[in-house]
């Protein structure tokens, strides 16, 4: 067996703990953020006596640990699992409702995007993982032709579109 707990030994989490953690929380735990790059938070504070086991960690995204830390939020865990987050006030913070269903694969009539989707698809466009990734490869930017081109734009035309002569900027 793997060891999730090494108690009060070290602060810092070890590799079988982090990935169990990751495992179960998957992205941050304060309401309503969806980040997966997070930090492991003692719930109960480690200089404060707190264990360094499964039970006591949540995962906290650098913004949230640092609300948490600075500004003064605090973070429960009950022995069911839930995760309470609560104001510097003492008021609880009220958990989000879970994240919209965004799957964009043809077909999917639930999802919010399903009418874009399906008329891309039509167009024989698919949006998939990478379709935001771009195909630079670390190149040096030409700076005079970026230039060159923001600058010789027509005033509110759109990239590529017509426009008259005395649209041009310094014509």
């Amino acid at each position: 067996g793997t060891v999730l707990d090494v108690g009060r030994k070290r602060r810092t989490i070890p590799p079988a703990i982090r990935r169990a953690l990751a495992a179960r929380d998957r992205r941050c735990r304060f309401p309503g953020c969806t980040a997966r790059h997070c930090d492991a938070h003692h719930v109960h504070h480690w200089v404060d006596g707190g264990p360094t086991r499964l039970e006591n960690l949540v995962l906290l995204c650098k913004r949230h640990h640092r609300a948490v830390h600075e500004e003064g939020f605090t973070i429960t865990r009950g022995a069911d699992g839930v995760v309470g987050v609560w104001r510097p006030d003492g008021r609880p913070l009220p958990a989000s409702p879970p994240a919209p269903h965004w799957n964009v694969g043809p077909g999917d009539v639930r999802a919010p995007l399903a009418p874009s989707a399906a008329r891309l698809a039509a167009a024989g466009i698919w949006i998939g993982p990478h379709t935001a990734t771009p195909d630079w490869h670390g190149e040096r930017l030409d700076v005079g032709w970026a230039l060159d081109v923001l600058r010789d734009r027509p005033v509110g035309a759109a990239p590529g579109g017509d426009v008259s002569a005395e649209a041009y900027v310094g014509m």
